[in-house]
């Protein structure tokens, strides 16, 4: 155990030993505000309904007056409220994160494979902060065309997206040797946090592109990101590496296009508690940084979200497009979890028994 632990912390103090810093401006958190959605007029009339698994768009739709806008050299200033866009969010981390926003008084748009888990999410959410501040449809970001219709449907209901965060992402649940994983753990896994997030990546951009106040777009990143091996979960680990590089890549296709309104993030969440997590809490290695450096779910929208989410809403207030990378666990926090942990015991067997 002594040995296992050691190492493992050696590694993960080796990268954490030059924090990279990214620049953030703090500024208040607006209140509440209610936010008149576009109404698009179909045969006459069209209801406002909360969930839409297959939205349409008009040929009067602000979409096409923004898009003419655009071509017009016109720009909208970025303000609050502000609209946001969530991939996987009817729970965890994608649910507490739409939660702050609302409480900040922005707009949400929330998505899910689950029609069922959107519809529940989407009344809770409305049943605290309104009707009109928050929708919901089903999107599977593998699809292509499903993610064009979650376009459609955010269009539709807001008009515009300020802020679009691609936090839907899949291990499958699996978590074993690549020798011993099957064809379809491997195909959900890469489909979804890589050939999802690069279709997202892609939509959001066109729609911001033709949108005068641009947007911003935060891509989450997870265990594998920063380059260290992700032991029997190396599926994962390679798809969220290459997070990061996609981000990487995409700043630099924007900035050659010259393009100044439209900006590509990373955000990182740190380790939480999720199922996600839970479900490859089995080695003594993991066991011991699950419960040094995670948080728990519970605690995520008191925490992780009221951090990441002011952080976010920072950069357009603050008029910055510049590209950032937004970290809840910092170098220094993990440093000092991981030193209480060795010097005095702290949290041990905190989530998981420790052998």
């Amino acid at each position: 155990m002594a040995t296992a632990t050691s190492s493992s912390t050696c590694q993960f103090l080796t990268h954490f030993g030059s924090p990279r810093p990214h620049p953030i401006i703090f500024s208040p958190i607006s209140k509440q505000t209610h936010f008149q959605p576009y109404r698009i007029i179909a045969n006459g009339s069209l209801r406002n309904n909360y969930y839409s698994p297959t939205p349409t768009i008009s040929s009067n739709s602000p979409l096409l007056v923004k898009a003419q806008a655009s071509i017009n050299g016109e720009r909208e200033p970025m303000v609050p409220p502000y609209n946001v866009l969530i991939t996987g969010s009817s729970k965890g981390i994608g649910y507490a994160l739409a939660k702050k926003f609302l409480i900040a008084g922005d707009n949400v748009i929330i998505c899910s494979r689950s029609a069922e888990r959107v519809e529940s999410a989407v009344n809770n959410l409305r049943e605290e902060y309104g009707e009109q501040r928050v929708w919901g449809t089903q999107c599977d970001v593998r699809e292509a065309e499903s993610v064009k219709n979650l376009v459609l449907f955010a269009q539709k209901n807001l008009g515009y997206i300020d802020i679009w965060i691609n936090n839907a992402g899949s291990n499958a649940y699996s978590y074993k040797p690549l020798a011993e994983a099957s064809d379809e753990d491997l195909i959900e896994v890469v489909s979804t946090n890589t050939l999802g997030l690069m279709i997202c990546c892609r939509e959001a951009i066109k729609m911001m592109l033709q949108q005068p106040r641009g947007g911003h777009i935060f891509n989450i990143d997870g265990a594998g990101s920063d380059g260290r091996p992700t032991p029997r979960f190396a599926a994962y680990g390679a798809t969220k590496r290459s997070v990061v590089h996609l981000t990487k890549s995409l700043q630099a296709e924007l900035q050659m296009q010259d393009v100044k309104n439209v900006v590509v993030h990373n955000l990182s969440p740190g380790m939480v508690t999720t199922d996600l997590l839970m479900s490859g809490a089995t080695t003594k290695q993991a066991k011991f940084f699950i419960n040094v450096l995670a948080e728990p779910a519970e605690v995520v929208r008191l925490r992780v979200a009221d951090y990441l989410v002011p952080n976010i809403r920072s950069i357009p207030a603050s008029g910055s497009w510049k590209p950032t990378y937004i970290r809840f666990l910092t170098g220094l926090k993990a440093y000092s979890q991981i030193f209480s942990r060795l010097a005095f015991g702290a949290r041990r067997n905190r989530y998981v028994l420790e052998d």
